[in-house]
């Protein structure tokens, strides 16, 4: 299916897996409003500041970003994090709030209030987690918060049966972006060894899983993609080259 001339929105789109969908969306003719918190960073045809956790920062985003696209075919909801590698006996409420808000109830917010503007032959999409399939140690908190997100994208499946509108969620293992740094609140150190002696995802590899699933014939909806480096096989085992 051909892109050219429709319309989206990406949250999370100042980096990582979000800047690289903003990118290959505009070179496949999408017009994209990006929303995120470093919106100096978007490079998207316009940017707001968008914080997902946040009512009336979401609304005014969506207000302003469907006004200027005259209509939505496309909704990535891609913004997500994860807090501390820790057994849950350490987390902590501001963790635990965090994590939640921004990979569930920001999803919500988000679809609900772009719902009602996205048009036949829409698409709704967002970034899961392999970690929302199979758990792995030290990370209860962005586990359940990431089971939670799939368990909507099936609740909204079963809700837009018989609409125009495709749902579709991308499940991606290691990725090198700026996830671990934001996990471990700017210990590059700690950041960088995650994706040492191994081959992670890119963000390109992700983005394109997002527009394979796009550019499907429209009566063709990709429930899923699971995508791992290949030294991967789930959230917790990696197998890495001797140092």
């Amino acid at each position: 299916m051909n892109l050219q001339g429709r319309t989206a929105i990406v949250t999370g789109a100042s980096s990582g897996i979000g800047a690289a969908t903003v990118r290959k969306l505009r070179e496949a003719g999408v017009r994209v409003v990006g929303g995120a918190r470093r919106v100096e960073r978007i490079e998207a045809d316009l940017a707001l500041p968008l914080d997902v956790t946040d009512e009336e920062s979401s609304a005014a985003f969506v207000g302003r970003a469907v006004a200027e696209l005259g209509g939505l075919d496309i909704l990535y909801n891609n913004a997500g994090l994860a807090l501390g590698r820790y057994p849950f006996w350490e987390s902590n409420e501001e963790d635990e709030a965090t994590v939640l808000h921004t990979n569930v109830d920001g999803v919500l917010r988000m679809t609900r209030l772009c719902l009602p503007h996205v048009r036949d032959g829409g698409h709704i999409l967002f970034t899961g987690s392999v970690a929302g399939r199979q758990a792995y140690e030290n990370a209860a908190s962005y586990v359940a918060a990431k089971f939670g997100l799939r368990g909507f994208v099936y609740g909204l499946r079963e809700d837009l049966l018989g609409r125009d509108i495709r749902v579709t969620t991308v499940d991606a293992g290691l990725t090198e972006t700026e996830f671990s740094l934001v996990r471990f609140k700017g210990d590059a150190e700690r950041a960088k060894a995650v994706y040492e002696n191994v081959d992670p995802l890119t963000p390109d590899d992700v983005a394109d899983c997002v527009l394979f699933a796009l550019t499907r014939p429209p009566h063709v909806n990709v429930d899923e993609v699971v995508v791992k480096a290949l030294a991967q096989s789930s959230g917790g085992r990696i197998v890495r080259r001797p140092s």
